[in-house]
């Protein structure tokens, strides 16, 4: 097989990436909060009932921006139900996830959760826009954000917290495009609700970042009309339109999976060019970025077919959504974080979806451990290493054919640039076979030496790590890589996720 290429040239670029690019998604859904996140019996559990153990993955995952509540289930969410003694709360029915929350944890535990991540953590939050609205967004901002002397803030401080929550960043509702989504509307019933919202916020604080929902997926029959329509109504007063994106392989066609981030590289792109559509219109010079708050894989499918054949009875947090992720799953993973990446000039705030439990890099056992998916690994590697400058990648490639998207590359890949100068270069070999040799020419790059080059692979692309094997996935070094002249060289194994540093 012919070699895949690619040049790099610090004098080509994409942009730099945002640290909220990695940032996850915390929801009210399943086992994420309780008995992930926070469970008081644990035998970790701090004095705020967080599980340490979680903790410390959490940390090493190296998520920034965490959104929060939801997700489907902040279309029924009553904040005021989530603050104050925790004894006193209500228990709701949530009619998103068919369950009941008892509101143990809320606003209050969640600012606490981001703070002992680290100051990296910061809050993205929610509003209610399916059964709330204009009034009720104003109220969860006073209490979270005024400092005090206030009815609202003050009740924040006699709840304990005198400090301001200080949440920059909002989401206007969750996906109301969806006929799932309690309190449904039509792009131009939302548009409407999200500009006054959005109006109103800024009236309190000018300096918030907002983003308003964009389609629930490409594959909506409304997708970019939508768009479209929302944003002539909230295009001068937000500041990023929501995407929302899944991928599983659907009959058995594992290669139109492994292509997955040609979908999602398409919405993206399809996305900015509805937003500057309508900033043409609307003669504006401003730029509306990208927050792509869901994305992961998910084997959707699956899930709707059992949850049909077994409706929920109300129970409180039922395991929901535990997706067990395989080598291959990781490989996908990683190319839908390389073309977030590669999209790092317009795509400014991402949310891996979800954090613990729920379709999520981390698992836990109630009253047990913690353990790394296989879909962790990329993640943590692309937030060590993935911080600087995107470089531009055009990759000239072997191909291969597939259902979904026809041909298509067998290798996708991106760089990024430190500001110390070294490289790391990402890249996913999409065969399921062949090994891929790879060439990159380095123009203009004063790089002499490669650090390390580390893969994650294996002779199983069904190997996952489990309650009862943890640990039998992890990314391993590969030998052979060198950088000669200019010139770096390395094979990349069979389906296959690869980080080549070079300094």
């Amino acid at each position: 097989m012919r070699s895949a290429r690619f040049t790099l040239d610090p004098a080509f670029t994409v942009g730099e990436v945002n640290p909220r690019l990695f940032g996850s998604f915390v929801e009210h859904l399943g086992r994420c909060v309780y008995t992930g996140i926070f469970e008081p019996d644990h035998p970790t559990a701090d004095e705020a009932g967080l599980r340490q153990d979680v903790l410390d993955l959490v940390r090493e995952l190296g998520v920034t921006a965490i959104r929060y509540p939801g997700g489907n289930f902040v279309s029924g969410y009553k904040w005021e139900d989530s603050v104050g003694p925790v004894d006193e709360r209500p228990r709701r029915l949530d009619l998103a996830w068919r369950s009941t929350e008892t509101n143990r944890f809320g606003l209050s535990e969640y600012i606490a959760f981001l703070k002992k991540i680290g100051p990296q953590a910061e809050p993205m939050m929610a509003v209610n826009l399916g059964t709330r609205g204009v009034a009720e967004a104003l109220e969860l901002q006073e209490y979270a954000n005024h400092p005090s002397g206030t009815t609202l803030s003050d009740l924040r401080v006699a709840h304990g917290d005198k400090d301001p929550f200080d949440i920059r960043m909002w989401c206007l509702g969750n996906e109301m495009d969806g006929p799932w989504q309690t309190g449904h509307k039509t792009a131009e019933e939302y548009g409407r609700l999200a500009a006054e919202t959005a109006r109103a916020m800024r009236q309190i604080d000018p300096g918030l970042e907002l983003v308003a929902c964009g389609s629930s997926g490409q594959s909506m029959d409304t997708f970019a009309a939508w768009e479209a329509t929302v944003l002539k109504e909230t295009y001068d007063v937000v500041d990023h339109i929501s995407l929302h994106a899944y991928y599983e392989p659907v009959d058995g066609d594992v290669d139109s999976f492994l292509a997955s981030a040609v979908d999602m590289e398409s919405f993206i792109e399809n996305v900015v060019a509805t937003c500057d559509h309508i900033g043409a219109r609307l003669k504006s010079k401003k730029k509306i970025n990208l927050s792509f708050d869901e994305w992961n894989v998910w084997y959707l499918l699956e899930h709707q077919k059992e949850a049909a054949e077994n409706p929920l009875d109300w129970p409180e947090a039922p395991r929901l959504l535990e997706d067990s992720y395989s080598v291959m799953d990781a490989v996908v993973f990683g190319s839908l974080l390389i073309a977030l990446l590669r999209h790092a000039d317009r795509v400014t705030a991402a949310c891996l979806a979800q954090l613990v439990n729920v379709i999520a890099p981390i698992m836990t056992e109630p009253g047990g451990p913690a353990w790394r998916q296989t879909t962790f690994f990329p993640f943590a590697q692309a937030s060590r290493y993935g911080r600087g400058e995107v470089l531009d990648v055009r990759v000239d490639s072997p191909t291969y054919e597939t259902e979904k998207y026809g041909e298509t590359d067998l290798l996708h890949a991106t760089a990024v640039r430190a500001e110390d100068g070294t490289v790391t270069v990402f890249a996913v070999n999409r065969g399921r076979t062949g090994a891929l040799p790879l060439e990159v020419a380095l123009g203009g790059l004063d790089l002499t030496s490669v650090v390390e080059h580390s893969a994650l692979a294996d002779v199983d692309p069904d190997a996952r790590n489990t309650l009862a094997d943890p640990e039998r996935v992890a990314p391993h070094p590969v030998d052979g890589t060198a950088l000669r002249d200019g010139t770096l060289s390395a094979v990349l194994e069979p389906m296959s996720w690869n980080v080549i540093r070079l300094a």
